[in-house]
């Protein structure tokens, strides 16, 4: 696996991968690896012949009091896991790489409706510095395919979006939600977790189980959620939301929906949990 850091030696290398006609698949992540990552990577690896992942730390999506300054950063650890997995190139670039004139005068990209409400409600901002290194990374990469994860579902919603306003010629491919054998959800910040709160985790998404199989039964779609609210509460969470929403492009549930998608996110001590389930709604 090589390694690059610079644009210029990732366009050569990404121009010798196009001379042989290879086709590219992208992992963008921020490092800190875990098996959910290295999902995204078989991904791509079953569906491209170039594998290339980028580590990237971006400062446009965290907002005022978040965990950029603490994000884990573990470069050497990430990339052995990478060339593992079968990564061919990884691009971990410096922020001065990426953004030269500083973030405060960088270009940004919005995605509008698809990026409001849930996560973007709570961390404003934050989608637009999703779509703004993604589009940059797509530019920089060109590649055939992009592989991103479906935990992040409201994100991967904003990137499809964004591939088909722009007309960005790149098949977006969404991997499933990797789990531990407890049914949490793989995620970076939960190594913020203390033991006893790791413990406690995998309640979030035993209550979306609980209010997905409350929905599919027939219960009232405004009952099942504050059930499933006050249950997150009496298990020492603090939730952020929970919601119902379309599956497809994540408008408002109608009578007329059947196939949606229950997302809940919530602090739990230092870290922010997020999760989803589809749920088939009874005609």
């Amino acid at each position: 696996m090589h390694t690059v850091t610079d644009i210029a030696t990732l366009r050569e290398r990404l121009g010798e991968a196009r001379r042989q006609g290879l086709r590219i698949g992208l992992v963008p992540t921020m490092g800190n690896l875990h098996d959910g990552h290295l999902a995204l990577v078989a991904a791509a690896r079953e569906r491209a012949d170039y594998v290339v992942a980028s580590i990237f730390v971006n400062p446009l999506q965290f907002g005022a009091g978040e965990d950029f300054a603490s994000y884990p950063r573990t470069l050497d650890e990430d990339r052995a896991c990478l060339e593992d997995a079968g990564c061919d190139l990884l691009f971990a670039p410096s922020h001065e790489t990426l953004y030269p004139q500083g973030t405060t005068a960088q270009t940004t990209v919005r995605v509008p409706k698809v990026s409001e409400g849930l996560c973007g409600a709570n961390r404003p901002g934050h989608f637009d510095g999703v779509a703004t290194v993604v589009s940059l990374l797509f530019n920089l990469f060109q590649p055939d395919l992009a592989c991103f994860g479906s935990k992040d579902f409201q994100q991967l919603a904003v990137i499809r979006k964004l591939v088909a306003d722009l007309h960005i010629p790149v098949e977006i491919v969404g991997v499933p939600i990797v789990r531990a054998a407890d049914g949490l959800a793989l995620s970076s910040r939960n190594g913020y977790l203390s033991d006893a709160q790791r413990a406690r985790a995998p309640r979030l998404h035993a209550t979306l189980c609980h209010v997905r199989d409350a929905l599919e039964q027939g219960t009232a779609r405004e009952e099942a959620l504050r059930q499933g609210l006050a249950r997150l509460v009496e298990d020492g969470f603090k939730p952020d939301y929970l919601e119902l929403r379309r599956y497809d492009d994540l408008g408002a549930v109608t009578d007329d929906t059947r196939d949606a998608v229950l997302l809940g996110a919530a602090h739990l001590g230092p870290a922010r949990l997020i999760d989803n389930l589809a749920v088939t709604l009874p005609r």
